[in-house]
């Protein structure tokens, strides 16, 4: 059906991909354990924002850029990378006050729309994301198909909506679990600190990746 083959295999293989360990998931335990469940949600719908638009990208052929310019790639790498690492400087530095603050929901909105355009970035500027769609994609789609490019975005589709559900359960258990830490403030400075040294880590990660 619309040119795609084998949905099952891909579909297996799309799950498993989404549980596997990566800098996604990495940085939205980073998010969750240090900032809590709504900042752990906002990531993740984040970093599947961010997703969308590299599918509409490489379903219209723009990824391929990436894939044939060692200077587009490097460029969009280490961007990323200096996000990263300057998002973790920024969580290690941060305090919390030790006094009321005047227009908290102003600032927790502000804050909510920080996470999640930072978690639509730290995706958005992993070049290897673009690669993958470009490299997985294909092997399930019937070439003869007329309309080849609704094949490409609706595989893109069903890998970003597993993806997606994962991360969140990632989230909500993450959050879960160290919420009772995050009360304590000695110990949510330790959380602050555990989620910089993830995001720099996965900065020079990002930085040292080879196409």
């Amino acid at each position: 059906m619309f040119g795609i083959i084998n949905y099952e295999t891909f579909l297996i293989a799309a799950i498993l991909l989404n549980v596997t360990p990566g800098s996604d998931t990495l940085y939205i335990l980073g998010q969750s354990i240090g900032n809590g469940k709504k900042a752990g949600i906002l990531s993740a719908l984040g970093i599947s924002t961010g997703a969308i638009i590299h599918i509409v990208l490489a379903t219209f052929g723009l990824s391929v850029i990436l894939a044939e310019s060692v200077l587009a790639f490097n460029i969009v790498k280490y961007c990323g990378a200096a996000y990263l690492i300057f998002l973790g400087i920024k969580s290690l530095r941060v305090r919390k006050p030790s006094f009321p603050v005047k227009n908290s929901t102003i600032l927790e909105n502000s804050s909510d729309k920080k996470t999640f355009v930072s978690g639509i970035l730290t995706n958005l500027f992993n070049p290897k994301v673009a690669l993958f769609f470009l490299a997985f994609l294909p092997q399930f789609i019937n070439v003869n198909y007329h309309n080849t490019t609704l094949s490409f975005f609706l595989l893109g589709i069903t890998f970003l909506c597993t993806g997606t559900i994962w991360c969140i359960i990632l989230a909500l258990y993450a959050s879960k679990l160290s919420s009772k830490f995050r009360q304590n403030p000695k110990i949510k400075v330790w959380l602050d600190r555990f989620s910089g040294t993830v995001f720099i880590a996965l900065g020079i990660k990002l930085a040292l990746l080879k196409r």
